[in-house]
């Protein structure tokens, strides 16, 4: 195993130029800024670093760049927002990829969200029988069960219905506990025979998006920040970019132990490891 080095936010902006930050687990949760992270998020912009927030949100980046500043974080210590919601877009609008006017789609989601198929101008239903394209977008089962999932989704997966996974994390915060994600929605749709299309992290297209954006030149001056092995840290890494697992989020309980077992199942290791995005872990500043 590669020697995981722990590290400070000072010295990360002495060591990178360009910071791809995760959202949820890095900078706040389910409920609010994690301490710290507001002044500590501020901090990269007053020295110069460019910053772009990249999240698996299968909303769009100007929805969650709204959200953010609404729960206390300047608009000004962020340079872009991308999120898979983007990437996904970007992609299912080209030409070579155009789903068909008026598509029928079935949309996956929390909160009623059906952003994407909206953008592309599909007709949004609940019927899988009747779906030509399925979203998975989000997650609910924190109150709805897998199963119910299961049986949503099992005439569309049948038939073979092309599924676009916008939101790949397995799990998702929920009122300080852990629920299936998206992404373990996704992977009930393919275990039924659903073809699935994953976008966002760990797959390339959206790291490929920030790239173009920041206009970076240089890969060994980025840097990703994330508390996820499989989707931050794996997605770095698939990259060719450096990466700082910070303990807040879906690790935040995990041993040393139980930390290096993921590293090695995920064939991932972080360049970095912090203890949380603030600029003294531990204590508001």
């Amino acid at each position: 195993m590669p020697k995981v080095m722990p590290t400070s936010l000072p010295q990360l902006i002495e060591g990178y130029d360009v910071f791809f930050v995760d959202q949820f687990g890095v900078l706040r949760d389910d409920a609010g800024p994690y301490e710290g992270a507001v002044t500590a998020l501020a901090e990269l912009a007053f020295a110069g670093r460019k910053v772009v927030i990249l999240s698996n949100s299968g909303r769009s980046g100007e929805y969650n760049s709204e959200r953010l500043v609404k729960l206390g974080f300047s608009s000004e210590s962020f340079d872009f927002f991308v999120t898979s919601g983007d990437v996904a877009f970007d992609i299912l609008s080209r030409p070579e990829n155009a789903i068909g006017e008026k598509a029928r789609c079935l949309t996956i989601s929390s909160g009623g969200d059906s952003n994407l198929a909206d953008r592309l101008g599909l007709v949004s239903t609940d019927n899988a029988f009747e779906a030509e394209i399925v979203i998975i977008s989000g997650s609910e089962a924190e109150r709805i069960p897998m199963d119910v999932y299961r049986e949503m989704l099992h005439p569309a997966a049948k038939k073979g219905i092309p599924c676009y996974c916008t939101n790949p994390d397995i799990h998702k915060l929920n009122n300080g506990s852990i629920a299936p994600g998206g992404g373990s929605i996704a992977k009930l749709y393919e275990s039924m025979g659903g073809p699935v299309t994953w976008l966002g992290k760990p797959y390339p297209e959206i790291y490929e998006h920030a790239l173009r954006l920041a206009g970076v030149t240089d890969r060994r001056r980025v840097v990703c920040v994330g508390d996820s092995i499989d989707h931050d840290i794996l997605g770095a890494k698939s990259a060719g970019l450096d990466s700082v697992l910070v303990r807040t989020g879906i690790l935040a309980d995990v041993n040393e132990e139980q930390l290096k077992d993921l590293y090695d199942r995920a064939r991932a290791y972080p360049t970095h490891i912090l203890q949380r995005f603030a600029l003294q872990p531990g204590c508001d500043v």
